[in-house]
């Protein structure tokens, strides 16, 4: 892999995108340094220091912890334009105005290390024009990198060559993008908005054209295109809301500017749209301005009347037959919908059908494969499919042909016809443009495979397209065992791995069994275990649905024996013979965060959201995570020169009495859910890979597991501290009774019970206070309100 090393990166423009790169930046541990102009009055860092403390108000927070903003160093041009020369990476992410990056470029080129790659992260400007202000020497080392708001979540990053970039640049940048920052790559030519929002933009100015063709409103259409068409929930224009109505208005001014009837054959719709231009007049610019094409009144959402120029009431839904009707197969749910009586299926087929025809006419210009337009609506729109995803799935030919009959009846936004290579050669024959070998070029007329470069090589299950036939986790290697509940299977003969396959991977009593088989057969025949699935959930926990009638069928003792079996799984998983690593991704809750501390080590994708949940059903952590919480808390205690253990207890138990869920794997760390010696992963795909690797270092330097030890607990005092500031919460009405009951019960399990303080405990006295606990409440009507409540809404009752 590419030794290009980034020490440090410096981000010019504290913006809103700008400021929120340096935080993801922070976030992987790249020292970063923000500039701006110098501020015209107070501190000269004034203007970048005001976009560091907002990145701490930031919703969703673009900072994996909100006090590492303080590691983002702030700097302005006047003073300090010779930190340019430590950076490896300088990233310009000012305003969407050429000759305010030119004027920049001018200054800085001086200043830019010799080796330095320089980046613009404009949204559509044309890169090979801004490369022309710089001096020779940088322009093989320029280039555009485009992130998606916010950049922390958005997976896509484009990356954009002039003529003058050399390759191994642009390399070195995807595998930096890649393994460092986490982002799927995409590499667009250089015209204007790029492939995501060349494609994205066209698709939203479409959808506002046959929206007002067919008579709908936007809460229609955002019911319409958001989740039942496969697409980001927010939907049309309540994703223009939050992405800001200037910001699609700029964007689409850039397709204006830059394109032309000769070369965009739908040019006359990028028109800006009549309520775009009145919004933008009023200062309604979406989410930013708290108001746009909705607004919040109280609990009440209003959606915008450009007739009235009122805020009405909105809330309206689409007719059930088209929800229906979206549910189909692909290739029936296109043919019912093009021959749809209603509008509100006509405007569907209309919109999907502008899509498909604007990415076939433009794939040449755009892209390089069309595997790259689909990539980049997938991971900068937010769909499930891309266009050409869609239409191989529906039938390649029957879909052109349908495409084709609307053009020539003079139905769609433009009268260009299909390309020639969509109705033969080698697409038509392979029924679309994803194949095994590659996705279609139509500059080569080739199937192109995925890059080579060696970072993809970290990645054994990496995102794919439709029809290109990649080895599916659920199948690939070797199966040693499979029920309905596990998959116990290898890659290479060496490291076992265990794939829950439940619903959410909840842990039943079969998950149960299968986890401590594959402890058993990893001790004997492997070097380490590695808990892993594909997806976002690495487990939601106990399996309440088994839990809940267990309870009314057997009573105490019956979930008493079910709750001891799963405490003696997290026990085998600690004590295990070989490592045991959990590989987490997404959501790990209750019995999922259970299982991950009590494995030998985490690998942690930075997207994970680690907690104790069970307070939000009326119970408590009974799986060992109370008892996790204790030792923890004594280790940590024993480590310091103070004698009192309740401080090192304190965090532990606010987290599980208060439900508290990791929003980062940074966050869970601070939580104690993951420790500093656990690795923390930017790319979600290399995660396998890297827990892989991770248990054979272990097994190489000849693991063995830890002492089973005493460990000294907090007693009886500690419950009676805790249980004082708990009476103040409850008589302040900030928790119900019964929450106080509950956080009593975990006060009482991670202070030791009623014992003196320093009292020395093993694990398994802590989990037999955890089944009490556990089973009492389990009988208790407001705990079975609560279970009931979540099976049934999916939401936490408060009672």
């Amino acid at each position: 892999m590419s030794r290009f090393q980034v020490k440090k990166v410096a981000v010019l423009g504290a913006g809103v995108m700008g400021a929120q790169i340096a935080a993801h930046l922070v976030n992987v541990k790249v020292p970063v340094v923000l500039f701006d102009l110098p501020a015209k009055e107070g501190p000269k860092n004034g203007i970048a220091l005001k976009a560091i403390e907002n990145l701490k108000k930031l919703k969703p927070s673009p900072l994996g912890v909100a006090d590492d903003a303080g590691l983002i160093q702030p700097a302005n041009y006047e003073e300090h334009m010779g930190l340019l020369k430590e950076c490896d990476l300088v990233i310009e992410a000012i305003a969407e105005r050429i000759d305010w990056k030119t004027d920049l470029y001018h200054k800085i080129a001086p200043h830019v290390a010799p080796h330095a790659i320089l980046a613009s992260n404009t949204s559509g400007l044309s890169i090979t024009q801004l490369s022309e202000a710089l001096p020779e020497s940088i322009r093989p080392r320029f280039c555009g990198i485009h992130f998606f708001n916010p950049p922390r979540y958005m997976y896509l990053v484009e990356l954009i060559a002039t003529p003058s970039t050399q390759p191994q640049i642009l390399d070195d940048l995807e595998t930096f993008a890649v393994s460092v920052l986490g982002k799927g790559v995409v590499r667009a030519k250089d015209t204007p908005n790029f492939i995501a929002n060349r494609v994205g933009i066209f698709g939203m100015l479409s959808t506002m054209i046959e929206a007002e063709k067919y008579g709908l409103t936007y809460d229609v259409v955002d019911d319409l295109t958001g989740k039942k068409l496969g697409r980001a929930s927010s939907g049309t224009f309540r994703t223009a809301d939050v992405v800001g109505i200037d910001t699609m208005a700029h964007v689409i001014k850039t397709m204006q500017t830059n394109l032309t009837e000769e070369s965009d054959s739908f040019y006359r719709h990028f028109g800006t749209p009549g309520v775009v231009a009145k919004l933008i007049e009023k200062g309604n610019l979406g989410q930013k301005t708290k108001a746009g094409f909705f607004k919040k009144v109280g609990r009440d959402i209003l959606r915008y009347d450009f007739e009235s120029d009122e805020y009405v009431p909105s809330g309206e839904k689409s007719d059930e037959v088209y929800g229906r009707m979206l549910k189909k197969p692909a290739a029936e749910r296109l043919k019912l919908l093009r021959n749809a009586e209603g509008n509100q299926g006509k405007f569907v087929w209309a919109v999907l059908r502008d899509q498909m025809h604007y990415a076939a006419v433009h794939l040449q210009d755009i892209a390089h494969n069309a595997r790259d337009v689909d990539f980049a609506m997938r991971w900068g729109y937010g769909s499930k499919q891309g266009p050409f995803e869609l239409w191989q799935e529906a039938g390649w030919l029957d879909v052109a042909k349908m495409i084709q009959e609307d053009i020539d009846k003079g139905e769609t936004l433009s009268s260009q016809p299909l390309p020639e290579w969509v109705f033969k050669g080698p697409v038509a024959d392979a029924g679309g443009v994803h194949t095994a070998q590659g996705s279609f070029n139509p500059t080569t007329g080739q199937f192109e495979p995925r890059s080579g470069l060696p970072v993809y090589q970290r990645q054994h299950f990496p995102e794919n397209v439709l029809g290109s036939e990649a080895p599916d986790p659920a199948t690939a290697g070797k199966t040693i065992h499979e029920d309905g509940a596990v998959r116990l299977w290898t890659l290479d003969d060496e490291v076992l791995i265990a794939t829950i396959k439940t619903k959410m991977h909840t842990i039943s009593p079969d998950v149960g069994e299968g986890l401590a088989q594959a402890v058993e057969l990893a001790e004997k025949d492997y070097q380490g275990l590695v808990i892993w699935s594909n997806d976002e959930w690495f487990s939601a926990g106990a399996d309440l649905q088994t839990v809940l009638p267990a309870f009314m069928a057997g009573g105490a003792i019956t979930v008493n024996g079910m709750e001891q079996e799963l405490q003696e799984l997290m026990l085998r998983l600690r004590y295990a013979q070989v490592p045991t690593i959990s590989a987490v991704r997404g959501l790990a809750l209750g019995g999922g965060c259970e299982m991950a501390v009590y494995s030998s080590a985490r690998v942690v994708a930075m997207e994970s959201y680690i907690g104790l949940v069970e307070v939000g059903v009326g119970l408590i952590p009974g799986a060992g995570g109370l008892t996790y919480i204790a030792r923890r808390a004594a280790e940590n205690a024993e480590k310091s020169t103070g004698k009192d253990l309740l401080p090192f207890l304190t965090e532990g138990f606010t987290s599980a009495a208060m439900a508290k869920v990791g929003t980062s794997a940074l966050e869970s760390r601070k939580l104690g859910y993951v420790l500093d010696s656990d690795v923390i992963v930017a790319n979600k795909d290399e995660l396998l890979y890297v827990a892989i690797q991770q248990a054979k270092a272990m097994f190489q330097m000849g693991y063995r597991p830890p002492h089973k030890r005493l460990f000294k607990v907090a007693g009886r005092d500690g419950i009676s501290t805790i249980k004082g500031s708990l009476v103040n919460m409850r008589d302040g009405g900030f928790i119900s009774q019964h929450d106080y009951d509950i956080a009593g019960m975990i006060a009482h399990i991670v202070c030791g019970g009623d014992v003196d303080p320093g009292t020395l405990v093993n694990e398994e006295y802590l989990m037999q206070l955890e089944r009490e606990a556990f089973t009492t409440l389990l009988g208790h009507p407001k705990t079975q309100d609560r279970i009931m409540y979540m099976m049934n809404t999916n939401k936490p009752l408060r009672n």
